[in-house]
């Protein structure tokens, strides 16, 4: 119940941020969005779950072969609910363990496909930044974007760099855990059981980078197709509205503020994506716009995940969990 009263928080200042920015002009402009756009949006997301469901496929390996089109297509919907309705997304790699171990996918390999594919996330945005500081060079975007631009090139660029020392320094790492679970008490046995999965997960890990080089090329394509698609519904939201916004800009804005909502620590970043991107996007296009552009923007990227997500996650994990707990309640009334 707190889980849900937090998460129905969230959303409630997600709302107040449009709706106190656009004001009563805000139904106007809503009211001259074309329909057929709007359809075109939520059509461009549907595309990009098939994209991270083919992603998905193709860094399993041999083992994405037994997951069918339409289960993988499941599983990704259901995780990405779970990443929108936790805080700072946490609940996507316990979904995604849990959806996979009912193919027979052991949590090793699973959260070895999640870490790959987040590492993958990783380089496509290094390479954005890359590409808008060459474009800044030649454009002016303001203090406040470039201060920022700057800050979350430092943030992604270390924790990268962490990301590669703990692979490359895992002996000594798990060393100091052990010293670490020694000095907590905690039992040998225990020790050597999470030592093992640790191993297990690095295992996996490696044998997922070990895929042919076609193949892990193909998943960075898919990503940066995924990533192309889903930062155009900002941009495409503007234009239908009437303003004509740089991709460039509508990218950063974007990124920004869900790196904002990431921190934030809110289910999805409601609220505080919703916040950075009024504070960015109105000195460009005005209030009214910009609370009508928001408004469209996390309707499409954050509330069709919950509509649409939230009957896929509860058909393929919590109809399980129900039946689990039945079948344990009435094995204890025997």
């Amino acid at each position: 119940m707190k889980r849900l009263a937090w998460l129905l928080f969230a959303l409630v200042l997600a709302l107040m941020v449009p709706a106190l920015l656009g004001g009563s002009d805000l139904l106007v402009r809503l009211r001259g969005f074309d329909p057929g756009l709007m359809l075109g949006l939520l059509g461009m997301i549907l595309l990009c779950w098939i994209i991270n469901a083919i992603r998905l496929r193709l860094l399993l390996g041999s083992q994405g072969a037994n997951l069918g089109r339409v289960r993988s297509l499941g599983v990704i919907m259901a995780t990405e609910f779970a990443i929108c309705t936790t805080p700072g997304g946490s609940g996507g790699p316990l979904a995604l363990i849990a959806l996979l171990a009912r193919d027979r996918i052991g949590p090793a390999r699973s959260g070895a496909v999640f870490a790959a594919d987040q590492i993958n996330d990783l380089l496509f945005f290094l390479c954005a930044m890359l590409g808008i500081a060459g474009y800044a060079v030649f454009h002016s975007l303001g203090r406040s974007l470039e201060g920022m631009l700057a800050g979350s090139a430092l943030l992604m660029f270390g924790v990268l760099v962490a990301g590669l020392a703990l692979v490359g320094c895992r002996r000594a790492l798990l060393r100091l855990i052990g010293r670490l679970l020694h000095r907590l008490k905690v039992s040998a046995s225990r020790r050597r059981r999470w030592t093992r999965k640790v191993l297990h997960f690095f295992r996996a890990l490696a044998e997922t980078w070990r895929l042919p080089k076609r193949t892990l090329a193909l998943v960075f394509a898919l990503t940066c197709l995924h990533w192309g698609l889903r930062y155009s519904v900002l941009y495409l939201a503007l234009r239908g509205l009437g303003v004509d916004l740089q991709w460039v800009l509508s990218f950063l804005v974007q990124m920004l503020s869900l790196s904002a909502g990431q921190f934030s620590l809110l289910p999805g970043g409601a609220g505080a994506a919703e916040l950075t991107s009024a504070t960015l996007l109105t000195p460009l296009v005005g209030k009214s716009t910009a609370a009508a552009a928001i408004l469209i923007w996390r309707a499409v990227t954050y509330y069709f995940y919950l509509i649409a997500g939230g009957p896929v996650f509860l058909c393929l994990l919590g109809r399980p969990l129900l039946e689990r707990l039945r079948f344990n309640q009435a094995r204890v009334r025997r």
